[in-house]
């Protein structure tokens, strides 16, 4: 995949398929200490101790559609020629930690992507899930939560228009911030 960004989305849409009601995706950009990491962690069904085993092969899959699952076996091949890495642990019935690291400067690390984008889709597309987003840069850090502005929201949908325009303003200008308005 040509960002990280799209590796999130894909571990992220594991976590939906498994039932997750809340998702917290961690992005940690450390340049000093020449790191990138992300850890997606989720309230989904789990994996029994068999699937966690395979479940970096691309030949395991828990899908009925196909016979392969090559994304996290993509991400795990990325990570590692990156001089990173990738963890996953998993407990049945309480969820699922998928945490993948990078050389920060690697010159074969494919770049973060669009999160500002990432995170919306995952919104308007799921509204009964809750998304907790942090995005650590240095010392300077991002939050975003659904559960606080569902609170606010009150009776209107947090995937009405105007509330996903201000959420695309309001995590936009919240990631920019951490880089001084670049990325």
């Amino acid at each position: 995949m040509k960002e990280l960004s799209l590796h999130i989305l894909d571990i992220v849409q594991n976590s939906i398929s498994a039932c997750a009601d809340l998702i917290r995706i961690d992005v940690t950009v450390d340049i000093e200490a020449d790191l990138l990491a992300f850890i997606i962690e989720d309230n989904g069904k789990g994996m029994d101790a068999q699937l966690l085993k395979t479940v970096s092969d691309p030949f395991a899959t828990t899908r009925t559609t196909r016979k392969v699952g090559l994304g996290i076996s993509l991400l795990k091949a990325a990570a590692e020629g990156c001089d990173g890495g990738l963890e996953i642990s998993s407990v049945q019935g309480e969820g699922t930690k998928v945490k993948a690291w990078f050389a920060y400067g690697h010159i074969d690390r494919a770049p973060l992507g669009d999160m500002v984008e990432t995170i919306v889709s995952l919104v308007a597309c799921n509204p009964a899930i809750d998304f907790v987003y942090h995005h650590r840069m240095g010392e300077k850090h991002f939050e975003f939560d659904t559960c606080e502005i569902k609170k606010v929201l009150g009776e209107v949908s947090i995937n009405n228009i105007e509330v996903i325009s201000w959420i695309r303003d309001y995590c936009r200008e919240g990631i920019e911030s951490l880089y001084g308005g670049v990325e």
